[in-house]
């Protein structure tokens, strides 16, 4: 779930990753950007969708943790993490917001290698259902897609 983005005149990648609720590490991760130098006005660079029909949104409160936040709402701790662009071991702080996967839709991250016969076979539908709630599949690794149950 990607769109593409032209960077504007005086946008750094902390405001375009503030706007997708995403951070700078997964903006440099898959655009392959190694230096913020990198970085030029008009540039078209891959962004995380906003999708809300698929994610509740979730702040951090003091006390919690990934595995806390995964058992309240019944989701894979692994698959919270991935994403919100984390590592279970990352540290999260109070007021951050996390994406909360929606009940009613299934979730594929996907890996090196995928096609679209695997992201197919792994959501056992159609490759039509997949480009119908995924119509831009770049299947980039860790990609996010997403379909109905």
């Amino acid at each position: 779930m990607y769109d593409k983005y032209t960077l504007k005149e005086n946008e750094s990648l902390r405001d375009v990753a503030n706007k997708f609720k995403t951070s700078i590490d997964v903006l440099k991760d898959i655009n392959n950007i190694y230096f913020d130098s990198d970085v030029r006005v008009g540039m078209d660079i891959i962004v995380p969708k906003n999708k809300q029909q698929y994610f509740n949104y979730y702040t951090i409160e003091a006390g919690d943790s990934l595995y806390k936040i995964a058992q309240r709402y019944n989701i894979n701790p692994t698959l919270l993490a991935s994403l919100n662009g984390l590592n279970m071991s990352d540290y999260i702080y109070p007021n951050q917001e996390i994406l909360i996967p929606k009940s009613g839709y299934s979730y594929y991250i996907t890996a090196e290698g995928d096609t679209l016969d695997t992201v197919k076979d792994m959501f056992k539908v159609s490759k039509e259902k997949v480009l119908e709630e995924n119509p831009t599949i770049y299947l980039l690794k860790d990609q996010v897609l997403v379909t109905k149950r």
